[in-house]
């Protein structure tokens, strides 16, 4: 069992959902990103999410992307994230994986970013734009290294592209709730509880419910369905507006929906 696994498994043993938080790294600057990221971990996130910035953030809403960019123009390249992956799990046993869109990768050399990626402490990748029949290497090299590969899966995948994603991923399945870009959203798609009881029937074993969740009450609703929820753009807007105090306060606030009756996941 990975790290993301365990961190999944500690959680439903508590009675809870598992809770990921993302953050862009450099954004404000690097080392308030990493002190940002150990805050997530002290605060009641049990997978961290980091995001390296990317010039053509296409799955990103505009918080995010604002995020990005403004790190991009501070200078910060594919080289910082090792170093912040490096701090942070100095700083806290809580498993780091990177969202990660797959030109860095390539631009990287696919080999040599899971080495670095391993050496620096790091759990795995998410590949939000690339499929499993295209990462080839990419499977190779995390097989190798052990980091998980975490593939998403949408509410428009055919039964067949479901049974690919599940077969390649490892972690967890990210699970799409809605067509389109990160953000926050009044109400999530009931495509999502569709999605998760489809990826289930298939053999998904854990399902995380990303894209659009931004309060605890929306948390609330997927972990009854779901094996944790992922947060990323209420938790950048906290980190800009108010800082790490204002971060921690609201990851605190946002965790309190993770709670829920005791069940059990498939081994």
């Amino acid at each position: 069992m990975s790290r993301v696994e365990e961190a999944i498994r500690r959680a439903q043993d508590a009675g809870r959902g598992a809770f990921v938080g993302y953050l862009p790294v450099g954004f404000p600057d690097l080392d308030t990103s990493i002190r940002a990221a150990i805050a997530l971990a002290e605060n009641g996130v049990d997978v961290i999410e980091l995001g390296p910035p990317y010039s053509d953030p296409v799955m990103d809403g505009p918080v995010i992307q604002e995020a990005t960019q403004a790190a991009l123009a501070a200078g910060i390249r594919t080289a910082d994230l090792f170093t912040a992956v490096r701090a942070i799990t100095a700083a806290t046993a809580v498993p780091v994986v990177v969202m990660t869109y797959w030109n860095l990768v390539v631009q990287y050399g696919v080999d040599r970013y899971a080495d670095d990626l391993l050496a620096a402490g790091g759990a795995g990748l998410i590949t939000p734009d690339i499929t499993p029949e295209a990462a080839g290497e990419w499977i190779a090299a995390s097989e190798r290294t052990g980091l998980d590969r975490i593939f998403l899966a949408a509410p428009t995948s055919t039964d067949e592209r479901l049974d690919l994603v599940v077969s390649s991923s490892t972690g967890f399945v990210y699970t799409v709730s809605t067509m389109g870009i990160t953000g926050e959203r009044t109400e999530l798609d009931r495509a999502a509880r569709t999605l998760v009881e489809r990826l289930r029937d298939r053999g998904a074993v854990r399902a995380c419910v990303g894209i659009g969740i931004s309060t605890a009450a929306q948390i609330a609703d997927v972990v009854e369905y779901a094996d944790g929820a992922i947060v990323g753009t209420a938790l950048v807007r906290a980190l800009r507006d108010g800082g790490v105090d204002g971060l921690a306060e609201t990851t605190r606030s946002l965790a309190a929906g993770t709670s829920r009756a005791p069940h059990t996941l498939p081994n």
